[in-house]
């Protein structure tokens, strides 16, 4: 979820959550288990899956298995692909019910689900912002938009434009203006994490540890067999910097970050991360949010809306829903962390 405008882009940046405990070398013993690690590119970042005693041509098999449910997923939600299922919709003028596919509309009821219980922080409509500072696939501004150009913006956005609409055999979106927005990919990677997972059933393979970005959801034991465990890296440039490390014990979990995604203008520096209310990117100290849920797509989203309102409501949030939340926020030269009740139970040896 996370690369940098300066510009190291999202190819070369570095994972927020990354997986422990995968050996480099199979162990030598005839009965242990081993570990086959896969790897690949979709959505402008990376996915790996680290399945274990699967032989070199099912795991092949597997790699192609991936790539093509992934460049699916992509060619379902990507704003930087003009025909895409969602771009379709977003270039539609039209306000009726506009048919989608089931995943679809999965994901839009949860972010809609996830922007009210945020005040609105997480929103998917944010579309026309985004594109306004240079963070979509219009090109990034030469210099700050205007006032007038991001109300203008914000006159296309709004949760409460756009609805899902259930009927027997099918679902639609709708939205009441015709130049909504919709940005998908602020959860994208949650979605496609928990697919890989799926396929991970459905392939009959019941030890995984699977990643899209800063998305992963783990099932059974890793090869030393041990429950899988997942690196939070601290907000810094350094590689392999560990803030803690947790056993996600077969949830999803996801991180957001403002320190990697961002560009300099006019002498500041601007966060991917665009708060709704004001149409600009996010300024507070709050540098990190990482989630722990049931789902990647419901930690994807979450993790969000959280990044947005900043510390102090933030905790708000996560006290009333009962979120398992670890925060980093930078103060002077360095990092504070902050964590709730549900998520010390995730972390190991109390490491944090």
């Amino acid at each position: 979820m996370d690369m940098t405008f300066l510009r190291v882009g999202v190819l070369s940046a570095l994972f927020m959550l990354t997986a422990c405990d995968v050996p480099k070398t199979p162990e030598k013993s005839e009965n242990a288990a081993v570990a086959t690690v896969l790897e690949g590119k979709t959505m402008g970042t990376f996915w790996r899956v680290s399945v274990i005693n699967v032989d070199k041509a099912r795991a092949e098999a597997l790699r192609g298995k991936i790539q093509t449910q992934l460049d699916a997923d992509d060619q379902l939600l990507s704003t930087w692909k003009n025909d895409s299922a969602l771009m379709r919709f977003n270039h539609s003028k039209s306000t009726s019910p506009w048919p989608v596919s089931e995943a679809m509309a999965d994901i839009v009821t949860e972010s809609l689900r996830v922007g009210y219980k945020t005040q609105g922080a997480m929103d998917i409509t944010v579309g026309p912002l985004v594109n306004l500072w240079g963070f979509g696939p219009d090109k990034q501004p030469v210099k700050t938009p205007t006032q007038q150009q991001i109300d203008d913006a914000r006159g296309q956005t709004g949760l409460h434009h756009l609805s899902v609409l259930y009927q027997y055999g099918q679902q639609y979106l709708e939205k009441n203006i015709p130049d909504l927005f919709v940005d998908l990919s602020t959860v994208g990677e949650g979605y496609a994490a928990d697919h890989l997972a799926a396929l991970m059933a459905e392939e009959g393979i019941p030890r995984y540890l699977v990643s899209v970005g800063g998305a992963l959801v783990s099932r059974g034991m890793n090869a030393s067999d041990k429950p899988w465990r997942v690196a939070i890296q601290k907000p810094t440039d350094e590689q392999n910097a560990v803030q803690a490390i947790v056993d996600i014990n077969g949830h999803g979990i996801s991180t957001a970050g403002s320190y990697r995604n961002y560009y300099e203008l006019d002498g500041k520096r601007i966060s991917h991360a665009i708060d709704p209310q004001t149409g600009r990117p996010i300024t507070h100290n709050l540098v990190s949010v990482t989630v722990i849920a049931p789902t990647a797509l419901e930690a994807d989203a979450w993790d969000t809306g959280l990044m947005v309102l900043g510390t102090e409501k933030a905790k708000e949030v996560v006290r009333r829903e009962g979120l398992a939340v670890y925060m980093i926020t930078r103060e002077g030269n360095g990092f504070k962390t902050w964590m709730s009740p549900q998520f010390s139970g995730y972390l190991v040896n109390g490491k944090n």
